[in-house]
């Protein structure tokens, strides 16, 4: 009988490119990633990997069996799901990804709150860019996914995952408060042209939406710092190296030193989405998990709409 939780483990190699990689992914040591393949090896009785240089690759009984296997995995997923909804019970291990700011502003926040009210419920949470993030639910390596979508920049989402819309964020510019931006109530792209950016690296979504934010410019936006982190972001202005585009979702407090700006033409917007499979739609887990996540953002966004009716 072929051992399914070692095809899983067959299967994140494929997808990380290296048993530690697939290791860290699952949750595992290398070792016991490298026993598993081992050990599926002796059971089907032929090869599932190759070694290329230092990394290792499928060889083509092992893509057979991890392109079949996934099969039986899905099916297997939703007939556990199936056996959960009608015990209802909340109850197992979900591996939630997610991008920086939902960790800090959303997911923290319930995730005490979620192990109150479901102790045999057991959360794993991983920070991801939202491709990465996608990826990972979409070859079961994540249970549940929360990602963001800004404007018209693309986040292709396969059809076998089901989306929850969570919240919809809006980012300001943040200025130091002696820079004259600082005195607007409200800005465009069309204001911002001859200002240092602090930004994203090129690739991330939060920096193709500050490109395409300037459409209509003749412009690009002047990267003068480059940063992961929006936390950076704040310090680097603080320190009056630039101004930087920052999201409200999980933004730390700016203190005196710093001054959120509203930009419109257009409104930097982004969708918040969660993430699951179709097969796992009847887990009442999955189903606690992303209704908790949807009533926090609901509060969320109930004092913000009161701050903008109030400004307006």
């Amino acid at each position: 009988m072929i051992d399914l939780a070692a095809v899983v483990a067959l299967r994140a190699v494929d997808t990380h490119g290296s048993v530690v990689a697939a290791a860290d992914a699952l949750g595992y040591t290398p070792s016991a990633v490298s026993q598993q393949v081992k050990r599926l090896e002796r059971q089907v009785r032929v090869p599932l990997l190759e070694r290329i240089g230092r990394g290792v690759t499928l060889t083509h009984a092992g893509r057979h069996l991890v392109e079949e296997g996934s099969r039986l995995l899905a099916d297997m997923e939703s007939l556990e799901s199936g056996l959960h909804e009608q015990a209802t019970t909340v109850a197992g291990r979900l591996r939630l990804t997610a991008f920086s700011t939902a960790m800090r502003g959303l997911i923290a926040p319930v995730a005490g709150e979620l192990r109150t009210a479901h102790p045999e419920l057991a959360l794993t949470l991983s920070e991801r860019e939202p491709w990465d993030t996608v990826e990972l639910v979409a070859t079961g390596h994540s249970e549940i996914g929360v990602v963001h979508s800004w404007g018209d920049v693309p986040l292709s989402i396969p059809d076998h995952l089901v989306t929850t819309e969570l919240h919809r964020d809006i980012a300001d510019v943040i200025a130091h408060r002696d820079h004259p931006l600082a005195q607007h109530a409200k800005v465009s792209p069309h204001d911002l042209v001859a200002e240092n950016w602090i930004a994203t690296p090129e690739g991330t979504i939060c920096r193709q939406w500050l490109n395409r934010m300037y459409a209509g410019t003749g412009h690009l936006p002047r990267i003068a710092h480059v940063s992961m982190e929006f936390d950076s972001h704040l310090a680097l202005v603080r320190a009056g190296l630039g101004i930087a585009l920052v999201p409200r979702l999980g933004r730390a407090a700016l203190g005196e030193d710093l001054v959120a700006v509203r930009v419109v033409d257009p409104v930097p917007t982004r969708e918040v989405l969660a993430l699951h499979r179709r097969t796992m739609a009847a887990s009442p887990a999955v189903t606690a998990v992303v209704a908790t996540l949807a009533a926090q953002s609901a509060e969320r966004a109930q004092p913000a709409q009161n701050s903008a009716e109030a400004s307006d």
